[in-house]
């Protein structure tokens, strides 16, 4: 059957001839079903509260399968203002001064231990190989993660642009936001993020009151500059802060002096993509050491 190729926005759409395209779930003509429809997450109708508050249960076979995913960060127990429920279904836009981020909520089955705010690279998102298996990893030990997309990848730029102000300004409305959800309220709060995202945690932790930092890739120097290092960030964190780096990173490798603890990895580069289930071990047992579990107030 022959096909033809049509062009959209950034992306190929193949389609055959006398068949339209469906939403996931609904029928396409001729009985067919979009293939979307056999992994597509579900309403957990128990939980109660306004649609987009509920969870959804991603059925076996998709990723992440049987673990709960809330679909919006609310405060006390009702919609927040400036937080809305995002067009996919499982993300939530909390509203900054720098334009709306987009976030992605997972908890674990009992009560949380503590709360970790992770983010991306520049160019990158919160699908990077090893967030998603830090993630995984802190959810297995207790944890909550929420996945941050900043602003400026919300609003479609690749890169922050030079200025550090407007990014932190972001990243603080965001961790605030999270921190204030009845859900998390009183819980340490851990500040993560690869590369980039890694210095904006480092920069905010201490103003936020963060119980540690995570710092994924953390790019010492721009490639072949190590002149222009960023050290300083790390040193005045002024929390507890793990670096976990390739020994072949372009981007340099931290002195042990620069932060609390420095993990190398053998023949890793900036993307950490060799072991990331190795990676995010390594992080749950050093938080594990380190982050006080539960609520402050003992609820």
């Amino acid at each position: 059957m022959r096909t033809t190729a049509l062009r959209g926005p950034g992306r190929r759409i193949r389609r055959r001839f006398g068949l339209r395209g469906a939403p996931a779930g609904r029928p396409q003509r001729g009985g067919m079903r979009s293939r979307t429809a056999d992994v597509s997450p579900t309403v957990d109708t128990a939980a109660g509260g306004p649609p987009w508050a509920r969870r959804v249960r991603t059925p076996v076979g998709g990723r992440g399968a049987g673990r709960r995913h809330p679909i919006g960060p609310t405060l006390d127990g009702g919609a927040a203002a400036g937080t809305r429920p995002g067009g996919d279904g499982g993300h939530v836009e909390i509203d900054t001064p720098r334009g709306p981020a987009r976030v992605d909520v997972d908890v674990p089955d009992g009560a949380p231990r503590y709360l970790m705010v992770i983010t991306h690279g520049a160019g990158g998102g919160v699908e990077a190989g090893d967030i998603l298996a830090v993630r995984d990893a802190v959810l297995r030990a207790g944890g909550a993660v929420a996945r941050v997309t900043q602003p400026y990848r919300v609003a479609g730029r690749r890169m922050p642009g030079a200025a550090t102000a407007a990014q932190d300004e972001a990243w603080q409305a965001v961790v605030r936001r999270l921190a204030a959800d009845s859900r998390f309220a009183g819980l340490p709060v851990v500040l993560a993020g690869r590369s980039n995202g890694a210095r904006v945690a480092c920069r905010t932790a201490a103003g936020l009151g963060a119980a540690a930092v995570v710092a994924l890739a953390f790019p010492l120097h721009p490639p072949g500059r190590p002149e222009r290092s960023r050290a300083a960030e790390l040193r005045e964190a002024g929390v507890a802060t793990l670096v976990v780096n390739g020994d072949r990173d372009p981007f340099g490798v931290p002195d042990a002096a620069d932060a609390t603890t420095v993990l190398l990895r053998p023949g890793e580069r900036h993307a950490l993509d060799r072991d990331p289930e190795g990676i995010a071990a390594a992080v749950v047992g050093w938080l594990a050491a380190r982050v006080p579990s539960g609520r402050s107030d003992g609820a």
